[in-house]
């Protein structure tokens, strides 16, 4: 059966490390008869939560904040798959990916409990640093979110020793493995 693939790119870089990472996931993901809807943030307007809580209000336009979010949630709550992009900055998620996550708590208002669609989900990060350990806050986040959110880590790619653009380009072992992570959905 095929996916619907929501990436969410945290990258400011529109022709960066992260997206070329991206772009093989695609490729893989699409060969597979999957549906991808690629998000570049940084392009599009976006607000902060408020932390407010006043959303949950209209399911089609769940938060109180009129913005480019709009875009994002009827993506989101139709995917199967969600897939976050981004540079690791500070030894996590950029603060264009963190802006958008905390925003689809707005969905999650929709419901009396507070239950976030059911998700699958994957990772795929560019980093200056090329060891695990440089890793191990972002893993950390990543599964500590999505044991939050109950959701399914499908897999990640965490492609070190990037810091210049177009790095990764001479890396085909990462760009493949992010093809084959888009290549692995069924």
């Amino acid at each position: 059966m095929n996916k619907k693939i929501i990436v969410l790119n945290g990258s400011p870089r529109g022709k960066g490390n992260t997206a070329s990472l991206i772009d093989e996931f695609t490729r893989g993901a699409e060969e597979g008869g999957n549906t991808v809807v690629r998000f570049d943030l940084q392009e599009i307007d976006i607000h902060p939560c408020l932390g407010c809580f006043g959303g949950g209000k209209n399911s089609e336009s769940p938060c109180v904040q009129k913005d480019d979010m709009e875009q994002i949630y009827p993506i989101y709550k139709d995917a199967d798959i969600v897939v976050l992009a981004s540079p690791m900055y500070y030894w996590s998620i950029s603060g264009q990916l963190k802006c958008a996550f905390d925003r689809l708590f707005a969905v999650a208002e929709c419901d009396s409990n507070y239950a976030n669609p059911k998700k699958n989900c994957m990772m795929l990060m560019a980093a200056e640093g090329n060891s695990e350990r440089n890793f191990e806050s972002v893993v950390h986040y990543y599964k500590a979110l999505l044991s939050h959110l109950r959701w399914k880590d499908c897999g990640m790619v965490l492609a070190g020793g990037n810091m210049e653009i177009g790095d990764i380009q001479n890396n085909d072992k990462q760009l493949e493995e992010a093809r084959k992570l888009g290549a692995s959905i069924k």
